[in-house]
């Protein structure tokens, strides 16, 4: 079953930054994705939240590995989503793809899929929840300090019902 990814938005960073936002999310795809290619001013965890829920809301699992060893945690009552831990963000470059699953449901909550790979660092697979059933319009990429760097990649696409 082929997918069809449609670029929606691009930001390349000419400044550094601790934010970026997409907004005005339509319900045009079935799916959204979020593709990071880039760095950070410091070592640090990518974080988003959406719809600007700073509520208690997220829940994760996270499986991460090292290339020594591998572990598994699990957070509830968070305020935010966690799309690394050991692939986290350095002054080296990491990718990170993030998939929002049936973002304009209204009637279940989010679950968002994150994949961070740095080669320094590590790797992570992330499932993340959002306990809402209101459809995702925007989606707020942070950093709790630092900046991202110059040269950063966010992609956002969408994903076609095929």
């Amino acid at each position: 079953m082929p997918q069809t990814y449609t670029p929606i938005a691009t930001n390349t960073l000419t400044s550094t930054t601790a934010s970026v936002t997409f907004s005005s999310i339509s319900g045009a795809y079935t799916d959204l994705v979020v593709v990071f290619n880039g760095s950070a001013s410091v070592s640090e965890d990518f974080q988003i939240q959406v719809n600007s829920d700073t509520g208690s809301n997220y829940s994760r699992t996270v499986l991460t590995a090292n290339g020594t060893s591998a572990t598994s945690n699990r957070s509830s009552t968070q305020n935010y989503m966690r799309l690394t831990q050991n692939g986290y963000l350095t002054t080296g470059n990491s990718n990170i793809i993030a998939q929002f699953m049936n973002y304009s449901n209204t009637t279940t909550n989010k679950i968002v899929l994150s994949r961070a790979n740095n080669a320094s660092t590590g790797t992570d697979a992330i499932v993340n929840l959002w306990r809402s059933t209101a459809a995702i319009t925007s989606i707020y990429c942070y950093l709790p300090s630092g900046n991202f760097a110059v040269g950063s990649t966010f992609t956002l696409y969408g994903i076609l019902a095929a």
